[in-house]
């Protein structure tokens, strides 16, 4: 398995995860409250895994276009987590986890409309499957 799959799958495992204790997080708190404390666990722990891998950077040697960019993809996560965090504490995990998923066919959409990446019959089947998925599992 190569090394970018093992880490999808990881992702895929502790997104799973996330959408649990998310969801009991939120129970007794505030879902915006609830977003910055996980934030502030993500700042501690990238920091320290930074720190303890020494990759910090000089500010001059980062490029600008970078850091905008990844600056705005901050907002959409912060906005992602904002509103997903808010969900879970309204509706059912299991029914809110599902339509979340729809970001995939997002980014396959955005990545052919804006990074010119192909649109092959495969990925538009896949995206409508998960699209049906979707509405077969968060549907009653």
């Amino acid at each position: 398995m190569s090394g970018w799959m093992l880490f999808a799958i990881s992702s895929a495992f502790f997104a799973g995860l996330t959408a649990l204790l998310g969801k009991i997080g939120v129970a007794q708190i505030n879902s915006n409250l609830a977003t910055l404390i996980r934030t502030v666990v993500i700042l501690a722990l990238t920091a320290a895994i930074v720190t303890w891998r020494n990759e910090w950077e000089p500010l001059e040697k980062l490029s600008l276009r970078s850091v905008v960019f990844l600056c705005l993809s901050g907002v959409a996560t912060g906005l992602s987590w904002l509103c997903y965090y808010r969900a879970l504490q309204l509706g059912p995990a299991s029914l809110v986890a599902p339509i979340d998923k729809l970001s995939l066919v997002f980014v396959i959409l955005l990545a052919w409309l804006f990074l010119g990446e192909t649109l092959t019959w495969k990925s538009a089947a896949g995206a409508t499957m998960v699209v049906a998925g979707v509405f077969t599992l968060a549907t009653k």
